[in-house]
Parts: structure tokens; sequence; C-alpha cells
């Protein structure tokens, strides 16, 4: 776990120190997550830091249960409306911005939650939905409704989503990544 933390850490301009990252919304927010995901539900430790988490998420306005599957590199970008469903699964060294909507979808042949990708830039007010993969180095353009799957090295565009295959877009999107 510390190792997944000091990645998260990392990514807000190379932060090393906690106690400094701790001063960015994103990763106190993260920080609190994956403590609270480290221990059982029910535990002192857990309830601890699930009453600071919760507390967290109405300061900061992020709903992002303890269940959600998130890789290290996790990097919120401001802080604002943020939603993830519970069974959302997100990759490595994921940008989020505010607004964002990572949600599920309850009916039709779409009915799940997302799969994202690593290195996955999202951009202000998306809202990604359904059983969908969406695909490695994949920058979604902001304001976005992705409600399909989205193959690897794209750029997504617009309401209806429009694919556009790229070589590397999320190239200076994604910084500060520990290899």
């Amino acid at each position: 776990m510390k190792e997944i933390i000091q990645a998260d850490l990392f990514r807000y301009d190379g932060l090393t120190k906690i106690y400094k990252g701790k001063r960015n919304p994103g990763f106190h927010y993260m920080y609190y997550l994956r403590k609270a995901s480290q221990y059982k539900r029910f535990s002192v430790l857990g309830i601890y830091f699930r009453l600071i988490l919760k507390r967290l998420s109405y300061k900061y306005g992020f709903q992002i249960p303890v269940e959600t599957s998130i890789g290290e590199g996790f990097y919120i970008g401001h802080f604002g409306t943020i939603v993830i469903n519970k069974d959302a699964v997100i990759g490595k060294n994921c940008n989020i911005a505010h607004l964002t909507t990572i949600g599920q979808t309850n009916r039709g042949k779409l009915k799940g939650s997302p799969i994202i990708g690593d290195n996955v830039w999202i951009g202000t007010g998306s809202v990604i939905t359904g059983r969908i993969n969406i695909g490695n180095n994949v920058l979604i353009a902001p304001n976005s409704f992705v409600n399909m799957d989205i193959p690897n090295n794209s750029l997504v565009i617009g309401n209806p989503a429009k694919v556009i295959k790229k070589e590397n877009p999320t190239e200076g999107y994604i910084n500060n990544i520990l290899r």
C-alpha cells in the first residue's frame, strides 16, 4: 500500500513528502481512500479512516467508494464534483478532472460499469457510463459522453463521442509517472 500511495503522491508535481501532498485536495482524499481500503470495514482503523473519508467527501465533492478498484498513480486535478461507481475499474496513471462521472448503466446491452485502462486522461465534465472498455493511452476531451468501447491510443471528443486514432494522445497531459 505504501508504494501505491507514493505513486499517487509523486503525480502531484513530483512530491515525495506526504505532509506536503495533503495540502492538495486530490491527494488528501486519495490518501485516506487508500488507507480506508487497507483495513476491514468494521475494524477500529477501518472505521476511523472511513469517517475521515466521509468528511473529505463532503468537503471536496468527491464520491469515490472505498471498494472501487483504482490503480496506482491516480491524479485528481481539481476539487469539485467527481462521482465514480464502486464497480468501475481504473488503471494506472489516470488523470481525472472535476465534474466527471464514471457510472453504471442499469439496463440494456451495456448494463454494468466501465473498465478504464492505463494512462488515461479524463477531461472536465466527461461522462463515462456502461459496461465498456477504454484502452490504454486515451485522452477523453472535456464534456465528452462515452458509452462505447475505445481502442488504445485514441482521442475521444464530443457528445456523442467521436474516436480519433492518434499516436500518443496523452503526451504532455500525464506527467510525473513513477516507473
